[in-house]
């Protein structure tokens, strides 16, 4: 009775690995030399047959300090770092991308609008196309939609943008309060003409990324393919500054369905 419940349990087990597409993938540390010089390190993670790729972009000061697939010295928490491998297992190619060799204090909004960036952003989507073949998406949230919308201005080797959180309000001491006074809506959007996914959270506390901003993003986005938005709402009580991760600014507590619309979006627009 013993070695046959031993047995039932085994089969379980291995049936529950062999069913989760999470453990398909297949995590590591790459760095690459871009164009202009500078080394570029990412998390890629890899499923077995991804029907496309994601270049995820935390927010905040952006340097994520990577030491390993697994070990960073900041942003652990972020949205899009914490749910790295449920893209992956939505059969995403995933691209948890560092700072550049350049920037080892901060990316701030001036960097991540720059061509410098852009090109290293398109350095990074050429080495996963040339990897796995497949549609190239960027996926941003708060900060890092400055960095998501500037790869995808004019880019010829972008398929897709999705923004979250996005900040569509310059703080008034920000260097770009006056040329940016939008934030990204401030930035040359009509130049994207790739699909595009806005999400947000109804009930985002941050001054700078009100939910209620979406429709300026979208009047903006002129030549996008399509545009869709989202508003999500729910989730868990926040356990950080309203800008900060733990919140609904980071979609704590709905992070799987947040993944999942994103998701589902990013599918629905395959080429």
């Amino acid at each position: 009775m013993m070695r046959c419940r031993v047995a039932a349990l085994t089969a379980i087990c291995l049936l529950s690995i062999a069913m989760s597409p999470a453990m398909a993938a297949d995590a590591s540390l790459v760095s690459i030399k871009t164009p202009r010089g500078v080394t570029e390190k990412f998390i890629l993670i890899k499923p077995e047959k991804p029907v496309a790729a994601v270049v995820l972009f935390a927010g905040g000061k952006g340097v994520l300090g990577l030491k390993s697939a697994s070990a960073m010295n900041w942003g652990s928490g972020n949205f899009l770092v914490r749910t790295r491998e449920t893209f992956a297992a939505h059969g995403l190619m995933v691209a948890v991308i560092d700072a550049p060799s350049d920037q080892r204090e901060r990316m701030n909004a001036i960097f991540r609008m720059s061509k410098a960036h852009a090109e290293d952003i398109a350095a990074v989507a050429a080495y996963l196309k040339k990897d796995a073949d497949v549609p190239v998406w960027l996926i941003g949230t708060s900060m890092g939609t400055f960095s998501a919308a500037n790869g995808a201005i004019g880019a010829s080797n972008i398929d897709g943008l999705v923004l979250t959180s996005t900040i569509t309000r310059s703080k008034p001491d920000w260097k770009i309060a006056a040329s940016h006074r939008d934030g990204v809506a401030s930035m040359a959007l009509q130049q994207v003409s790739v699909p595009v996914l806005i999400v947000s959270h109804k009930d985002d506390a941050c001054a700078i990324t009100p939910a209620a901003d979406m429709p300026k993003l979208q009047t903006r986005l002129t030549k996008a393919s399509k545009i869709e938005t989202r508003l999500l709402e729910g989730g868990s009580p926040p356990i950080s500054e309203p800008c900060e991760a733990k919140s609904q600014h980071g979609f704590l507590g709905i992070e799987d369905e947040a993944v999942g619309v994103v998701a589902q979006f990013i599918k629905s627009n395959l080429k």
